[in-house]
């Protein structure tokens, strides 16, 4: 917890260092921070249920520049997310976790095309487990456990400000597990006892937004990524939906979906007994909805 303040802090530090540049600086910046919450209380309620309260964060910081020929553009993004779920007697659990930043430095090329290069890195802030309610529970992820850092290089198509692709044919991939107990048993495929596994292919990322209707938006990007050394055909698949309904400058509401497809992230088989048989790899899906504060800069 005190690593999640920290960061919070820092993203907020940074936030209001930004707002003080002076008006006609090249660089924009702007942000979005809110907060959702939902409680359910029972006492002698006849048709059953548990007692539940849940709470996410989210805040996303940008800073945009431009140079005044339109030739050199560098966008920057950063999206913390976090949440907690409490059911019954249960311990909380994580509804959310997630720490998301790119970094796109691109230079003219002609038309709507520019040369580019790309830095993004994800990770999340605290443990994960596979059965959080049990004394026993097992750890399944951490903090930079696992890790992805991406650099690619390649072409960017920006025909209008909301849509966006990235083509880049070369792209370096890193995966960190800095967890001693995942490193061990070789989670996220790196091998046992490694903390890193390097990998070298082709990377595409998608990015659109639209206003569907009045104070409805939708925001989505979806990355493809495929090891040219190792199982090409096995493509990564990372696709983020954001559905933001305003209700006024303070209230809102959000819909966000995150669906991840990686080849080297694999789930156990087990039988009816619940021994396990074998690993698969399965397609992973998380959303969330929620209503709640929102403040925008």
């Amino acid at each position: 917890m005190k690593r999640i303040v920290s960061i919070l802090t820092l993203a907020l530090l940074a936030t209001g260092l930004s707002a003080q540049e002076p008006a006609d600086t090249l660089w924009k910046y702007n942000g979005v921070i809110s907060l959702n919450f939902s409680q359910m209380a029972l006492s002698n309620w006849a048709a059953g249920g548990e007692q539940s309260i849940s709470g996410n964060g989210r805040v996303t910081l940008a800073a945009n520049y431009l140079s005044k020929d339109a030739k050199v553009a560098w966008a920057n993004e950063l999206i913390l997310g976090y949440g907690l779920l409490q059911q019954g007697d249960d311990a909380a659990r994580k509804s959310d976790d997630k720490i998301d930043f790119s970094s796109k430095f691109g230079y003219k090329a002609g038309g709507n095309w520019k040369y580019s290069s790309l830095l993004s890195f994800r990770s999340q802030f605290t443990e994960g487990y596979a059965n959080p309610g049990d004394e026993n529970r097992t750890v399944i992820s951490n903090f930079l456990a696992p890790a992805y850092l991406n650099l690619s290089f390649g072409m960017d198509y920006k025909p209008s400000e909301t849509f966006a692709i990235l083509l880049a044919p070369v792209t370096g991939k890193m995966t960190f597990v800095m967890d001693d107990g995942l490193s061990a048993a070789g989670a996220f495929g790196v091998d046992q006892g490694a903390t890193s596994r390097a990998e070298f292919g082709g990377f595409v990322k998608i990015s659109w937004s639209t206003d569907l209707m009045k104070n409805v938006k939708l925001n989505t990007k979806l990355d493809l990524f495929s090891n040219y050394l190792e199982n090409p055909q096995y493509v990564d698949v990372n696709f983020d939906l954001l559905l933001s309904m305003k209700v006024n400058d303070y209230i809102s509401a959000s819909f966000i979906t995150q669906l991840i497809y990686d080849y080297d992230i694999k789930f156990d088989i087990t039988d009816e007994a619940g021994t396990v048989i074998g690993e698969e790899d399965r397609i992973q899906l998380k959303e969330l909805f929620g209503v709640g504060l929102t403040y925008s800069f």
